[in-house]
Protein backbone atom coordinates (compact mmCIF):
# COMPACT_ATOMS: atom_id res chain seq x y z
CA UNK A 1 0.00 0.00 0.00
CA UNK A 2 1.50 3.61 -0.66
CA UNK A 3 1.56 6.31 1.60
CA UNK A 4 -1.00 8.38 -0.52
CA UNK A 5 -3.55 4.88 -0.25
CA UNK A 6 -2.42 4.80 3.69
CA UNK A 7 -3.07 8.67 4.30
CA UNK A 8 -6.48 8.42 2.92
CA UNK A 9 -7.35 5.35 4.50
CA UNK A 10 -6.26 7.08 7.80
CA UNK A 11 -7.89 10.47 6.75
CA UNK A 12 -11.41 8.75 6.47
CA UNK A 13 -10.75 6.49 9.39
CA UNK A 14 -10.44 9.58 11.29
CA UNK A 15 -13.99 10.75 9.76
CA UNK A 16 -15.48 7.87 11.03
CA UNK A 17 -14.18 8.23 14.20
CA UNK A 18 -15.69 11.32 14.71
CA UNK A 19 -19.03 10.75 12.96
CA UNK A 20 -19.39 7.68 15.28
CA UNK A 21 -19.96 9.92 18.02
CA UNK A 22 -23.32 10.92 16.12
CA UNK A 23 -24.63 7.17 16.77
CA UNK A 24 -25.90 7.72 20.30
CA UNK A 25 -28.54 9.83 18.24
CA UNK A 26 -29.58 6.23 17.10
CA UNK A 27 -28.54 3.94 19.44
CA UNK A 28 -28.26 4.32 23.41
CA UNK A 29 -24.66 4.66 24.40
CA UNK A 30 -23.58 3.98 20.72
CA UNK A 31 -21.66 7.33 20.72
CA UNK A 32 -19.61 6.25 23.94
CA UNK A 33 -18.43 2.53 22.90
CA UNK A 34 -18.42 3.11 18.86
CA UNK A 35 -15.94 5.45 18.96
CA UNK A 36 -13.79 3.96 21.45
CA UNK A 37 -13.73 0.89 19.52
CA UNK A 38 -12.71 2.01 16.11
CA UNK A 39 -9.76 4.11 17.89
CA UNK A 40 -8.50 1.02 19.82
CA UNK A 41 -8.61 -1.16 16.73
CA UNK A 42 -7.18 1.15 14.11
CA UNK A 43 -4.29 3.72 16.50
CA UNK A 44 -1.73 0.82 15.86
CA UNK A 45 -2.11 0.99 12.38
CA UNK A 46 -2.97 3.70 11.70
CA UNK A 47 -0.89 6.74 13.75
CA UNK A 48 -2.27 9.68 13.00
CA UNK A 49 -5.61 8.55 14.43
CA UNK A 50 -4.88 8.47 17.64
CA UNK A 51 -4.67 12.15 17.80
CA UNK A 52 -8.04 12.17 16.84
CA UNK A 53 -9.30 9.45 19.15
CA UNK A 54 -7.85 11.59 22.06
CA UNK A 55 -9.81 14.61 20.86
CA UNK A 56 -12.88 12.57 20.58
CA UNK A 57 -12.42 10.78 23.70
CA UNK A 58 -12.09 13.88 25.59
CA UNK A 59 -15.17 15.49 24.06
CA UNK A 60 -16.83 12.31 25.27
CA UNK A 61 -15.76 12.78 29.07
CA UNK A 62 -16.50 16.82 28.42
CA UNK A 63 -20.37 15.62 27.53
CA UNK A 64 -20.97 13.68 30.03
CA UNK A 65 -19.76 16.11 32.75
CA UNK A 66 -21.25 19.65 31.21
CA UNK A 67 -24.91 16.83 31.11
CA UNK A 68 -24.67 16.29 34.68
CA UNK A 69 -24.18 19.73 34.89
CA UNK A 70 -26.97 20.77 33.31
CA UNK A 71 -29.38 18.47 35.02
CA UNK A 72 -28.41 19.70 38.39
CA UNK A 73 -28.87 23.37 36.89
CA UNK A 74 -32.21 21.89 35.67
CA UNK A 75 -33.33 22.21 39.19
CA UNK A 76 -32.94 25.96 38.33
CA UNK A 77 -34.95 25.78 35.52
CA UNK A 78 -31.62 26.88 33.79
CA UNK A 79 -30.24 23.59 32.89
CA UNK A 80 -33.34 23.22 30.84
CA UNK A 81 -32.13 25.62 27.95
CA UNK A 82 -28.73 24.36 28.34
CA UNK A 83 -30.01 20.62 27.66
CA UNK A 84 -30.82 20.95 23.81
CA UNK A 85 -27.44 23.87 23.08
CA UNK A 86 -25.68 20.82 24.29
CA UNK A 87 -27.42 18.45 22.19
CA UNK A 88 -26.87 20.47 19.13
CA UNK A 89 -23.27 20.92 19.76
CA UNK A 90 -22.76 17.18 20.34
CA UNK A 91 -24.75 17.18 16.69
CA UNK A 92 -22.49 20.10 14.74
CA UNK A 93 -18.67 18.99 16.60
CA UNK A 94 -18.63 15.65 15.39
CA UNK A 95 -19.83 16.66 11.91
CA UNK A 96 -17.47 19.53 11.53
CA UNK A 97 -14.54 16.94 13.26
CA UNK A 98 -15.58 14.51 10.48
CA UNK A 99 -15.28 16.95 7.49
CA UNK A 100 -11.75 18.18 8.87
CA UNK A 101 -10.48 14.59 9.45
CA UNK A 102 -11.20 13.93 5.85
CA UNK A 103 -9.75 16.94 4.79
CA UNK A 104 -6.53 15.41 6.48
CA UNK A 105 -6.55 18.62 9.63
CA UNK A 106 -7.15 18.02 13.65
CA UNK A 107 -9.97 19.47 14.54
CA UNK A 108 -9.79 20.54 18.27
CA UNK A 109 -13.94 20.53 19.94
CA UNK A 110 -14.51 24.04 21.27
CA UNK A 111 -15.06 23.94 24.94
CA UNK A 112 -14.04 20.42 25.41
CA UNK A 113 -11.24 19.41 28.04
CA UNK A 114 -7.91 18.35 27.53
CA UNK A 115 -8.00 15.14 30.10
CA UNK A 116 -6.64 12.63 27.48
CA UNK A 117 -3.29 14.30 25.72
Amino acid sequence: MSNQDKDQEARQWAMFLHLSLLIGLVIPFGDLIAPIIIWQLKKEDLPGLDEHGKIVVNWIISTIIYTVICLALSFFLIGLFLLPILLGVNIVFPIIGGIQANKGKLWKYPLSLSILK
